[in-house]
C-alpha cells in the first residue's frame, strides 16, 4: 500500500518533500498533485521506474509520456527551443502547458516519440516545482486517471482507490477539480495547437 503524505499546497514542508525525494532517489513512483490534475511519475532517468508507470497506466510503449521541469531554463537543456519558442514560453511559464519540442541528446530514449520529440511542462504548482527542483531531474508526468470517461479523480482519497496498491508514495495537497494541460507543438515557428485544456491560448493563435 502506498504510504500517503499530507503536504501544504501553498507552502511545502521541506522535510516532507525530502520524503518523495529519497523514493524518487530509489526508482519509486509517486502519485502528487500539478496545476491540472493528480499525477503519476517517477525519475525520467530510472528506467525501471519508467516502464513500471507503463504498466500502471496500462499504455502501449509507442506512446511516451510527458514530463515536467522546474524551469524554463531546466527545458533548453532537454529541448531544442527557438528564439519564438523561448518568447512564448516565457510568458506563459509556469501554467497548464504541454510543449511539443525536439528532443535533445539528453533526454531517455523511453521519453522519445519516433520522430524524437518531447513533450515538457512547467507546472504553476508549489508542491510539484519543489519535488521536480530537490530531485534535480525532470519527473515523468501522467494523469492520475486510466481512461478519459472516468469518473473524475479529485482528491488524495480518489488516487489511493485507483492506485494506492501499485505506487510507492501518495501527496494529499487537497482537492483539484481536473483539467487537461493545453498541448502545443513548437517544432516549427508557428505554433500548433494539438489540445485545447486549461489555460489562455491567445498567444498561441
Amino acid at each position: 500500500m502506498a504510504k500517503i503524505v499530507e503536504i501544504n499546497p501553498s507552502n511545502p514542508q521541506p522535510r516532507l518533500i525530502a520524503q518523495a525525494i529519497e523514493i524518487l532517489q530509489r526508482g519509486g513512483v509517486i502519485c502528487y498533485p500539478t496545476d491540472t490534475m493528480y499525477g503519476i511519475g517517477c525519475d525520467i532517468f530510472n528506467q525501471k521506474a519508467v516502464k513500471r508507470v507503463y504498466q500502471i497506466k496500462r499504455r502501449p510503449k509507442d506512446k511516451p509520456f510527458s514530463f515536467m521541469c522546474a524551469s524554463l531554463t531546466n527545458i533548453s537543456h532537454y529541448g531544442h527551443v527557438g528564439n519564438n519558442a523561448y518568447r512564448l514560453m516565457r510568458k506563459n511559464l509556469p501554467g497548464p502547458y504541454t510543449f511539443v519540442l525536439s528532443g535533445t541528446k539528453v533526454v531517455p530514449k523511453i521519453m522519445l516519440t519516433k520522430q524524437k520529440t518531447v513533450g515538457i511542462r512547467v507546472p504553476d504548482h508549489p508542491v510539484c516545482l519543489a519535488i521536480i527542483a530537490a530531485l534535480g531531474n525532470p519527473v515523468l508526468n501522467t494523469s492520475a486517471m486510466l481512461e478519459e470517461d472516468e469518473a473524475p479523480v479529485c482528491t488524495c482519497h480518489d488516487v489511493d482507490q485507483l492506485f494506492g496498491k501499485q505506487v510507492d508514495l501518495i501527496i494529499d495537497s487537497g482537492e483539484i477539480v481536473p483539467a487537461p494541460s493545453t498541448v502545443i507543438s513548437l517544432l516549427t515557428e508557428q505554433p500548433e495547437i494539438l489540445r485545447v485544456g486549461k489555460g489562455d491560448i491567445s498567444s498561441f493563435l
